[in-house]
């Protein structure tokens, strides 16, 4: 079912199987709802259309993978070209090389991820494992867990089994432990299948922040909360059809609820996520997942940014910002474009976290 919209001579279309286009200076691409994921759930307006093109794929990050098949899995991806970066700062260097063949040494944090099998998610806990740090899920099926991430030591991944839609869910021991939190929940913008089972934005993205951050113990370090572009804007076009059922509104509101919270946290805002979800593939395929050529990071502050961001680049800044102590109680919009990027580097994502532009 297609519907036309037409405001201040420019008109929109909305088709409800899960389909959005803007007539306007900035075009949105229709896409499948299935790829229209919420973490953040949107699909942002662009002001150059993106081309596909088939690059060669080069790996994000120096991952180690772990029981390397016998044949490698490689991604081709779109590149696209970026839109309105004159406010905002480019970091373009090579990932930086690492001895794969050393493993890390162990960590001190216990990340509890919320959100884990989804398309951000499944790339945090791919990345936290073969960092060697010790990760914990919340998931509503633990089997999920299995099938994406193998068989696991419990020493370095831990299933519980919790939904924070559900209070009830969130039991004290579920927390025990727990030093750092990265939340990258989500649902699709517009109702579509994955809306089955009270699944909106609503009780996603506001209800369940709010639960779990009600839950958290105060002596946790950080949360990073995975939320949105656009959310400061969802009363304005073209953001206001994006919002027509709320994502963006219900996302201010999670936002707000962890800011006023007390507790240290970091807000990353991505745009439109491009590479993956990931939904289907296992920890070796994970490792070895790659961005094509957008791996250049582009970091704002204000809400002013548009464009798009790979999930591995959205995955990659979570677990930087954990470590860096000016990034508490910030908050950060994220987009990748053409060129080489900060890969791992600690030191290369706090000079792009340090040179954000308001």
């Amino acid at each position: 079912m297609n519907s036309i919209i037409k405001l201040d001579h420019k008109i929109y279309t909305l088709n409800f199987d899960g389909l959005f286009s803007v007539s306007e200076t900035h075009t949105i691409h229709a896409m499948a709802s299935a790829s229209l994921t919420l973490s953040p759930p949107i699909d942002l307006p662009l002001s150059l259309k993106a081309s596909t093109k088939t690059s060669q794929s080069l790996p994000l990050f120096p991952l180690r993978p772990l029981n390397p098949p016998s044949s490698p899995y490689k991604f081709n991806r779109k590149a696209a070209v970026a839109a309105s970066l004159s406010r905002e700062q480019v970091f373009e260097s090579a990932a930086t090389d690492t001895n794969q063949d050393s493993p890390r040494p162990p960590s001190s944090k216990l990340v509890l991820v919320v959100g884990g099998t989804g398309g951000v998610g499944q790339l945090v806990v791919a990345s936290l494992l073969d960092r060697n740090v010790r990760a914990r899920l919340l998931l509503r099926n633990p089997e999920k867990a299995t099938t994406l991430f193998g068989e696991q030591d419990e020493e370095k991944l831990q299933v519980r089994q919790g939904d924070t839609r559900n209070p009830e869910d969130l039991d004290p021991s579920i927390f025990e432990g727990v030093t750092h939190v990265i939340c990258c929940t989500g649902t699709t913008a517009f109702p579509s299948r994955r809306w089955d089972g009270d699944n909106t934005p609503e009780r996603t993205d506001w209800e369940g922040v709010r639960n779990l951050v009600s839950a958290l113990p105060s002596s946790l370090k950080r949360i990073v909360l995975v939320s949105s572009v656009g959310v400061t804007k969802f009363n304005e076009l073209p953001w206001s059809i994006m919002n027509l059922f709320g994502v963006l509104k219900y996302k201010k509101m999670g936002e707000d609820f962890v800011r006023n919270s007390g507790l240290p946290y970091t807000i990353i805002r991505p745009g439109r996520l491009t590479d993956g979800p990931y939904t289907s593939y296992d920890l070796n395929t994970l490792l070895q997942a790659t961005a094509g050529e957008r791996r250049a990071v582009v970091i704002g502050q204000g809400d002013k940014l548009v464009g798009e961001v790979s999930r591995l680049v959205v995955a990659e800044a979570c677990i930087q910002a954990l470590d860096i102590d000016f990034t508490e109680g910030q908050i950060y919009e994220i987009n990748s474009v053409q060129g080489e990027g900060p890969g791992s580097d600690p030191k290369k994502w706090q000079e792009l976290f340090k040179g954000a532009k308001k």
